[in-house]
């Protein structure tokens, strides 16, 4: 049976219902029995009526009763399969506990030993595929949806620490007089700097686009992940010694091994990403008014298409779009479309909603925006008028049939069942391949048929001294697991250069 959501319940009453709960919570000795009956403290979010056209952040965070409340939900479990069920094991029991006395400052800390981008995690990380998914409460309850809300309540103590201004830099270890490259400013890259800085050595991160942030600022929405804050995580990098060079595409500006021999650095990290869209090679996507997700989200996010007076970025007018998939991404596709004027968007999708890959939350705000899906169909060709502009989509439908390898059941299509869709723009959203430059560009470089490096189990590549991690391994993947080949790449390369 598919998912529905509840109704929206505004911020204010939410919050007036958590300081009357908390009243009567806050001097209670809890048993464990007691904890299991603490209702799940709801995300507050800006109605979706208004937010649709806001750039605005959806979700509100928690307010500190709010905050108290979910965290005292928490168990502390000894065997802590939370820790286990995180990409960078950050110490979840022991922050909760913190936050459980009040003890926010001390709370961040305890996150920031494994964990520096913790108001990002907070946001955009899939925790109920990761540390909530195992979380004992969760299974009590048996259901992830029930789990302790590990992610908010990162968000909730990184953001109390920047709003109080009570940032602590992480101190960094004596100069070793060792330089390392960093490729690429997103969460693998970020990660890496961080830890081998703090080791002592010289970190330089090399940036293609002109603004530091990689996926976070040009892939993910304002509403979602605001800029300011992926600015403020990377501005704490700088205050660690770690520098910036912007606008510097290695493997064109200059190549790994010029790296080495002409900058003289002793180790390199390659955490370029997965930019290079795929598309779905049917009758029409060369139509004007066809974009990749890629495309199409960086014009907004990293070039604000959508702030028409003062950019000028060009923005392709549509009343009415479709978007093409099922993921994170196709989620903010489509969020994206409604606040850069499109009158209807459609969400085409050939599975149903219970194989969705992308979060439930996503999914749900861009039902509560209005976004229409239209599930069990897919793409057969694309149609366009006289002038090459697009007019429609033509799509199949589709039934399920038995489970693929990765356990979704399978799309069947059913014959004869193709229709049109009126639309004026198709944006699609199925997922990104590797960059070949990297490989090109540097001989001797090992990748697979996918063409993603290959590395081992410490993210070394085929070159010497040359780590990778992040989606240019993984393909497309999530912050988190980018973050968590970041962190073994980083104790990998500090291990090699107490070696030389």
């Amino acid at each position: 049976m598919e998912q529905k959501y509840t109704e929206h319940v505004s911020a204010e009453i939410l919050a007036s219902e958590a300081k009357k709960y908390w009243q009567e919570l806050k001097d209670k000795e809890l048993k464990m029995k007691d904890r299991a009956q603490i209702p799940v403290q709801e995300m507050p979010t800006l109605d979706p009526k208004e937010r649709a056209t806001l750039m605005d952040e959806v979700a509100m965070g928690y307010t500190v009763e709010q905050a108290q409340i979910e965290a005292n939900r928490c168990l502390n479990c000894k065997n802590e399969p939370c820790v286990k069920g995180c990409p960078v094991g950050v110490r979840i029991p022991e922050f909760i506990m913190e936050i459980q006395k009040g003890n926010f400052k001390a709370s961040v800390d305890i996150i920031k030993t494994t964990n520096l981008l913790p108001a990002i995690c907070g946001r955009v990380c899939p925790q109920e595929k990761q540390c909530q998914l195992v979380c004992t409460v969760g299974k009590m309850l048996k259901s992830v949806e029930k789990s302790v809300a590990i992610g908010r309540l990162e968000r909730f103590v990184a953001d109390w620490e920047r709003e109080q201004n009570q940032v602590t830099i992480p101190e960094c270890a004596p100069p070793t007089g060792k330089k390392v490259a960093v490729i690429g400013s997103g969460p693998a890259g970020l990660t890496v700097a961080a830890d081998t800085a703090r080791a002592g050595h010289e970190v330089t991160v090399f940036e293609a686009f002109h603004k530091t942030g990689g996926v976070m600022v040009y892939g993910i929405p304002e509403f979602r992940l605001p800029k300011e804050i992926v600015a403020k995580e990377t501005d704490n990098l700088k205050k660690m010694g770690v520098q910036f060079k912007m606008n510097f595409l290695v493997g064109r500006t200059a190549t790994i091994d010029q790296l080495f021999n002409d900058y003289k650095f002793d180790a390199v990290f390659i955490g370029s990403g997965a930019g290079l869209p795929r598309f779905m090679n049917i009758e029409g996507e060369d139509l004007i008014g066809v974009f990749s997700a890629n495309e199409y989200l960086t014009r907004a996010n990293l070039m604000k298409a959508y702030e028409h007076t003062k950019a000028d970025t060009p923005l392709y007018p549509a009343d009415t779009i479709a978007v093409i998939g099922g993921g994170n991404v196709a989620m903010d596709a489509a969020r994206m479309g409604l606040r850069l004027g499109a009158k209807k968007v459609y969400c085409i999708y050939r599975r149903t909603r219970n194989e969705m890959p992308a979060r439930l939350e996503e999914i749900a705000h861009a039902e509560e925006e209005g976004v229409e899906f239209k599930f069990l169909q897919n793409p057969t060709r694309i149609i366009g008028d006289e002038d090459g502009r697009v007019i429609a989509v033509e799509v199949l439908d589709y039934t399920l049939g038995e489970p693929d390898e990765s356990g979704r059941r399978s799309p069947v299509p059913i014959e004869g069942t193709e229709h049109k869709i009126p639309v004026d723009a198709i944006i699609v959203a199925l997922g990104n391949s590797s960059n070949p430059l990297m490989s090109r560009s540097t001989k001797q470089l090992e990748v697979n048929k996918y063409g993603n490096i290959v590395v081992d189990e410490n993210q070394k590549t085929s070159l010497p001294a040359v780590w990778a991690g992040g989606d240019i391994v993984l393909g497309a993947s999530t912050v988190i697991l980018a973050m968590g080949e970041g962190r073994k790449a980083a104790a990998s390369i500090n291990e090699y250069l107490t070696s030389i």
